[in-house]
């Protein structure tokens, strides 16, 4: 199973309910239609998807307890989306950490901005380090 390509799978989820206001489930239903993929990512992602909208205000607050100057609600969609994936990851213990942060960097270099790793990375080294 890839479960990076479960976790952009999910990015794009979340990404287009957060800017767009779709339903996830809806949203999450339509892309595992639109391309194949092994069913270890539809698991993968849809516990990434349906744990982050769970968690969500949780999540934010945490994302803004580990980054003040920068209201979650004004953060890219990318970063926020990506600091709320690997965040679940980390405090539902799914992945060590470490993997958590590396993968977060990873997909940030891939959708993010120029300087989206260095905040991602950051970011979730402070919420480790607490």
């Amino acid at each position: 199973m890839s479960r990076r390509e479960a976790r952009v799978l999910a990015l794009q989820v979340l990404y287009e309910t957060d800017v767009a206001g779709h339903p996830a489930g809806e949203v999450l239903t339509r892309h595992l239609r639109e391309v194949e993929r092994p069913e270890s990512v539809h698991g993968y992602a849809t516990q990434l998807v349906s744990g982050v909208i769970e968690h969500l205000p949780d999540l934010d607050k945490e994302i803004a307890r580990h980054a003040p100057e920068f209201p979650v609600e004004v953060l890219s969609p990318i970063d926020r989306n990506i600091l709320r994936i690997a965040l679940f990851e980390i405090k539902q213990g799914i992945v060590p950490f470490k993997v958590a942060i590396n993968e977060a960097v990873e997909i940030a270099k891939a959708f993010g901005s120029d300087s989206s790793p260095r905040f991602v990375n950051g970011v979730l080294g402070s919420v480790v380090n607490s």
